[in-house]
């Protein structure tokens, strides 16, 4: 059996294994193996070892913490753990799932990984702010969904991309105060003044937190998918390389018209503003 791997290790030739591996590196490639057996293998033993590292890694640091995770103490800056990394077979495609843990806003992110981004240019890559409304609830007040769902195939049919997933509901107010928001514009407001009178800004998110996830990622350039140049402002100015944005526009209808207009004329987003009244 041993002479079995041993001939399997130089037949897949995966980065710099040699037949000197340890017990420990055995049993990763038997993993990799059997998840290979019955068909395509969908990720790269580069790719595993890649992130499987960087968790690892994260997590022995997370542990050792100084300051026991209590973040509010913590002296740095902005520190970004990588806690959980699995696999994520979807409607949309086969991807690798990435929990994160952090010390500026303490929320849940993720990033949805398809392929191996480590160390690549020209990432095509989506930031996306979760919308429990339109993500999940198939809400037609806004675009959310359906760009969340067409960024996901475009990642899968282009063979390597990412999605950061970050909980920055409502443009960064939360769910609730969304909901406020919504009945306002029950009663007339537009989602740019409905916002300012709750008291927030009308965007009041940051993508510190998502560059960051980028280089943690090992990212060395994105192709953006987006049509808010706020995103691409921030991504700069918080040192990620943008080579190219690509449009992710969906058809309009009538329950999202007036929604989609203010994102064009009062928030700036590059939009056509396409009709669809079939939709």
């Amino acid at each position: 059996m041993l002479a079995y791997i041993r001939i399997l290790l130089l037949f897949f030739s995966v980065g710099s294994l040699s037949l000197s591996l340890s017990i420990g590196s055995y049993v990763l490639l038997l993993d990799f193996l059997g998840k290979c057996y019955h068909g395509l293998c969908l990720f790269s033993l580069d790719f595993m070892e890649s992130y499987y590292g960087i968790r690892d890694a994260d997590i022995s640091e997370y542990k050792g913490c100084e300051f026991n995770w209590a973040c509010e103490t913590c002296s740095k800056a902005l520190c970004i753990t990588l806690v959980a990394v699995a696999e994520l077979p979807s409607e949309y495609g086969s991807f690798m799932i990435l929990g994160f843990a952090n010390n500026k806003d303490h929320k849940d992110h993720i990033a949805v990984v398809k392929g191996d981004i480590y160390g690549a240019e020209d990432v095509l890559t989506r930031l996306h702010s979760a919308c429990l409304t339109g993500d999940a609830l198939g809400s037609r007040r806004c675009d959310c969904g359906p760009q969340l769902h067409t960024a996901m195939r475009m990642i899968e049919s282009e063979g390597m991309g990412v999605l950061l997933y970050m909980q920055q509901e409502g443009r960064g107010i939360g769910l609730v105060n969304k909901i406020k928001a919504y009945q306002l514009q029950d009663q007339g407001f537009d989602t740019y003044d409905a916002n300012l009178h709750l008291g927030f800004e009308p965007d009041a998110r940051d993508y510190e937190v998502s560059a960051a996830m980028l280089r943690k990622l090992g990212v060395k350039s994105v192709r953006l998918l987006t049509n808010n140049p706020d995103k691409l402002d921030q991504l700069a100015l918080y040192g990620v390389e943008i080579t190219e944005r690509v449009q992710l526009e969906l058809p309009v209808h009538g329950d999202d018209e007036a929604y989609m207009r203010t994102k064009k004329e009062r928030f700036g987003h590059k939009l056509d503003l396409v009709d669809d009244s079939s939709i």
